[in-house]
């Protein structure tokens, strides 16, 4: 009888242990979209403490990280990250955003190449193309960000602000008539998004001067 009350109190335990955990992870997710950040982090932190190889509390934590503009704290957790999963491309996306905005263009287009790769219909698919557009704008390479604007586009198509941005390497490429297209595709999404204005009257004086 003494060890069945045993047994009993120690599947009780490690019953509770796992539901605690369980919702530890789905809260700090919860509170990761309701943009509850700091709480995020709180969870998160302790959850790696408990389970150091938990990849979902490092992904968590990334995420909140990237929105609350700690761009080296999100490196740092996405680079532990991929010590426990190195091709997890949740991480990849993760740390090439990072990066990004670190100012460290060649690593984080290492990695959202990387992502583009192994996750080629992933959920962040778009991003990593939108990024590695304007990795390509600052690297002066008009001709690679247009296709990684065009394939940015093809998965979102409803974002002015994209859609300009492919209009302006294409203007830099010198490609004036599908800068042109691109830029009235933005306006079409929204009519009064001044960068496209701007760039649309460029590209028309350009056309004209032509």
């Amino acid at each position: 009888m003494k060890n069945k009350l045993i047994i009993l109190i120690l599947i009780f335990t490690i019953g509770s242990a796992a539901l605690m955990t369980a919702q530890d992870r789905a809260d700090a997710l919860l509170e990761y979209k309701k943009g509850n950040y700091s709480r995020a982090e709180e969870i998160c932190i302790s959850e790696i403490e408990r389970m150091p190889r938990n990849l979902d509390s490092y992904v968590v934590l990334g995420w909140t990280y990237i929105k609350t503009g700690d761009f080296q704290k999100a490196l740092d957790t996405g680079l532990s990250g991929l010590k426990i999963a190195g091709r997890d491309t949740r991480i990849l996306e993760i740390v090439g955003e990072a990066y990004y905005y670190l100012g460290k263009n060649l690593e984080s287009l290492k990695y959202f190449e990387e992502y583009t790769v192994l996750s080629p219909t992933g959920d962040r698919i778009e991003l990593a193309y939108f990024f590695m557009g304007e990795i390509f704008i600052r690297l002066g390479e008009y001709n690679h960000a247009d296709i990684a604007f065009t394939t940015a586009v093809y998965h979102f198509p409803n974002s002015a602000r994209w859609w300009s941005r492919l209009g302006y390497s294409r203007e830099m490429a010198e490609d004036w008539k599908y800068s042109l297209e691109a830029y009235e595709k933005a306006l079409q999404l929204n009519s009064s998004y001044n960068e496209a204005v701007r760039g649309r009257s460029r590209v028309k004086a350009k056309l004209g001067a032509g």
